[in-house]
Parts: structure tokens; sequence; C-alpha cells
């Protein structure tokens, strides 16, 4: 498997699509049955397929990645041939905490309260391992899909 099993409860919400997936591979619902019951372990093969199949898909469409801590958050960007990444340091003491939802203009008063500072930095790399896995290690580290990658934007610009 080259990500991770769907959970019971994916697997749930997902269960039409299984059922196709299962009769693209023609298996038929008595089929699938009598496999629970006597071969676990083709089981266990074919929900590994149908996860990595859903992540797949899914990963494929990623295109920028979100990951914060309270004093620093990094924004990644992956492109066809690298990984952007784009990072905001909390430097000092500070109230302030990426992983709240707060408004800029809050952000802006607890930072300028404290007297710390934020260093921003940046960097680019070629993928290690295939795009979609160095994504889903990155998700699976907390970091959460952006659909417009706006905060991205917004830190590489300054980074200029």
């Amino acid at each position: 498997m080259k990500y991770r099993r769907l959970t019971q409860e994916e697997l749930q919400e997902l269960q039409s699509e299984f059922v196709t997936f299962l009769a693209s591979n023609q298996i038929t619902a008595e089929d699938w049955e009598k496999i629970k019951q006597n071969n676990p372990e083709r089981v266990e093969s074919l929900i590994g397929l149908f996860s990595d199949i859903v992540f797949d898909k899914i990963l494929k469409q990623v295109e920028y990645l979100e990951l914060k801590a309270a004093k620093d958050m990094r924004l990644f960007q992956f492109l066809e041939d690298k990984i952007e990444m784009v990072g905001l340091r909390i430097e000092g003491e500070s109230n302030l905490d990426f992983t709240q939802n707060l408004e800029p203009a809050t952000m802006v008063q607890l930072l300028q309260q404290s007297g710390a500072k934020l260093q921003l930095y940046a960097g680019e790399r070629t993928y290690r391992k295939e795009r979609n896995v160095e994504a889903f290690e990155l998700m699976q580290q907390g970091a959460l899909i952006s659909k417009d990658g706006a905060l991205f934007k917004s830190l590489k610009s300054l980074k200029k």
C-alpha cells in the first residue's frame, strides 16, 4: 500500500465508489461476501488497492498545503518537478498563535504588543519521492489543503 488504508468510516462514505471498483475488477456482491468469509488477506489487499486509488485521485489535485504550528507556518506549492515552500516564524515571545483563526488585524496587534519579530523564509527542492507521496506525508504531519493558495501567494510575493 502506497498511503494508508481507508478507515471504516471513510469506506462507508465511499461505498458506491467501492462497489464500482469491485465491479471493475469483476467481483460481484456474491463474490465479495465469499471473499470476506474465506480470504481476509484478499479483502485487505482489495481495500488497500482501493485506498491507494482514492488517495491518488485526491492528491493529484492538491497544489497547495499549509502546515501551521503555534509559532511557525510553512506553506507549500506542489509543482510538476519541485516543491516550493514559504515560511513565517515568530521570533521572540508573543501571544500570537498561527493555529488560531485570527483576523490579520488582530495578528498584527498581538505581534506589536509583544515586540516579537517575524522571519520570512523560503526554499525549494526537487521531489525525493513520488509527488503524491510527499504531499501525503505532509498531510500526515498535519498539513491541510489550501484550495486557492492565497496565503502562499501573499507570502511568496513578500519574499521577492
